[in-house]
């Protein structure tokens, strides 16, 4: 009788983690994008794709974003000569990161998903999010997507263009220079020795809070600001990868980016950041008390036949 109590438990276990599943899915499939509706506020969707693509991989791509319509988005192409003009690149690098951009309303936040992850590899969507907010793009669903393995950064370069060419206004170069930098040095800090990608974009989005909350006025305002939330989220950096932190958010003080604008944002940005960490270590006490289940199931089994 132990064990068939057992079993009904776990046949109820295995219920809510599909019906978790199908409402994740619904939920997803309810803030996805709308192709058949056009914004007329905003305009159409822009599609913007790596210049390096084929033929068939720009098929590949238009699939893989949903674009199953091209009279419905504008399609827009970035090239070489786009890095060199948004953040001063190389002219001669493969672009292959492509990006669909939908505008939205003021207040509902800027939304990342990448479509194929498995291909971006150095770039997670709150490192996206990060250095998007600190070129002042807000309020927008961006969809990246790459048909080879890249590292990720040519698709900023691609949304960068689709606000110049599209109906948005022209973005301050200023500010795209800076959030390049902002991103190479993310994805470096992320390679080092006991960081991670979502340490490492916990670490600027918490800073950037900071920076709304306490609008520090001198360089050594801000470093006080950096080192606390070093100590805060237990990260230890180098002496010269603390002075390039510095270094990144002075930049950005002297731009006069006001992170206040973007707070509400900021938050949302930290919640996720929050819940992949989560995601990334697990719930040890769920997957213990899991484990702690199948242990006395497979007792129970072995005691019927003792």
């Amino acid at each position: 009788m132990k064990v068939f109590y057992k079993g009904i438990t776990f046949a109820i276990l295995f219920a809510i983690i599909l019906t978790a599943s199908s409402t994740s899915k619904v939920f997803a499939d309810t803030n996805g994008n709308n192709e058949d509706s056009i914004n007329e506020k905003f305009g159409l969707p822009i599609v913007v794709y790596g210049e390096a693509l084929s033929a068939a991989q720009k098929d590949e791509v238009r699939k893989l974003l949903n674009v199953t319509d091209t009279s419905k988005v504008k399609e827009i192409t970035v090239s070489g000569e786009d890095l060199v003009t948004y953040i001063k690149g190389d002219r001669h690098s493969n672009m292959y990161s492509s990006a669909k951009i939908t505008r939205k309303d003021s207040g509902e936040g800027l939304i990342i998903n990448q479509v194929t992850p498995e291909n971006i590899t150095e770039v997670t969507d709150e490192m996206y999010a990060n250095a998007l907010l600190t070129a002042g793009i807000q309020d927008a669903v961006v969809d990246v997507a790459s048909p080879v393995k890249v590292s990720g950064h040519s698709a900023l370069v691609g949304i960068y263009k689709a606000y110049d060419a599209g109906d948005g206004a022209g973005l301050n170069k200023d500010r795209t220079e800076v959030a390049n930098e902002e991103l190479n040095l993310a994805t470096d800090l992320a390679k080092k020795e006991g960081l991670d990608q979502d340490k490492v974009s916990e670490l600027l989005t918490e800073i950037k809070k900071e920076i709304a909350n306490q609008n520090p006025a001198t360089k050594e305002e801000l470093a006080a600001i950096i080192d606390e939330k070093l100590k805060t989220l237990e990260i230890k950096l180098s002496a010269e990868d603390r002075q390039l932190l510095i270094d990144l958010f002075e930049k950005m003080r002297d731009l006069n980016i006001n992170f206040d604008n973007v707070k509400s944002q900021l938050e949302n940005l930290t919640q996720d950041i929050q819940q992949r960490i989560e995601e990334a270590v697990g719930d040890k006490n769920f997957l213990q008390k899991v484990a702690d289940f199948f242990k006395e199931l497979i007792d129970s089994i072995k005691s019927i036949f003792s």
